[in-house]
């Protein structure tokens, strides 16, 4: 069962994830340089603040509590030290890295938190894609995710899933669990929904033995017609029927979505 990344600081919303199985619940310290990268995207940034961390992790049961903190910065290694310790203080069972460019700033890290908590690599620069088989074996590591929004800029792509047509994803996968090393990518909007749909995402992600994804704002809207725990329940249907396909089958998907994905990378292009 693939582990569903929920982003929020709403103990509310935080709890009714804790009543299902494989929700993974994921506070976003992160607001260093965030703004600037993806400046006219569609993301997330977060408002999330430490103190959210012990609110959160009050109310989980069974779910894990991940946090991405800030970024490393090899001029002022002292902020991220205290920031570490805040959020281990607070209860996290995770910590999650981003933009890290080497294995020298992973290296740092994984010394800074001295094997309190296992930590996950963002994988979202191409320097950490180029350095992947020098930090693969950095102590402590638990799961390599690899983050499309700010890889495919770092990349110079036009569309998000561009990486996964390069190849780039099938590679770090494989390098990861070859390790012993779970892995996980990118978004996923409601099953149906999405320029790439939410279906084809998660095939993706079966085809791959992907064991995280992060929920898109999506599955938080209001919607009568399909709350978030039956948007929920939709995908996990579709992780089961996608888990069932033949060889053949799942390589004619894997073609479909290539193709699909580099015809969006050019509209996105043309409409540049």
């Amino acid at each position: 069962m693939i582990d569903l990344l929920t982003i929020t600081n709403d103990p509310e919303l935080a709890a009714r994830c804790d009543q299902m199985e494989g929700m993974r619940v994921f506070v976003d310290l992160e607001r260093n340089g965030k703004a600037e990268r993806q400046k006219g995207l569609d993301t997330f940034i977060s408002t999330h603040h430490v103190d959210d961390v012990g609110r959160i992790k009050a109310v989980l049961k069974r779910s894990k509590l991940m946090v991405r903190v800030n970024p490393y910065q090899l001029g002022n290694p002292g902020a991220i030290s205290s920031e570490i310790d805040e959020v281990l203080a607070q209860g996290a069972d995770l910590l999650m890295l981003p933009m890290f460019t080497g294995a020298q700033q992973l290296q740092a890290f994984s010394e800074m938190v001295d094997g309190r908590a296992p930590i996950v690599p963002l994988l979202e620069t191409a320097g950490a894609l180029e350095s992947l088989h020098e930090w693969l074996d950095t102590p402590g590591l638990y799961e390599v995710f690899i983050g499309l929004n700010d890889l495919h800029l770092s990349l110079g792509c036009n569309f998000m899933f561009e990486p996964l047509l390069q190849g780039h994803v099938d590679r770090v996968a494989t390098a990861a669990k070859a390790r012993g090393l779970r892995v996980g990518f990118g978004g996923i909007a409601r099953i149906d929904e999405g320029g790439l749909p939410g279906r084809d995402v998660l095939g993706e992600h079966v085809r791959l033995g992907s064991q995280a994804v992060i929920l898109s704002r999506t599955f938080n809207r209001p919607d009568r017609e399909q709350s978030f725990e039956d948007a929920v329940k939709a995908l996990r249907k579709a992780e089961a029927e996608l888990a069932l396909r033949t060889a053949a089958q799942t390589e004619k998907d894997r073609v479909r979505v290539a193709g699909l994905i580099g015809v969006l990378a050019q509209g996105v292009k043309a409409a540049a």
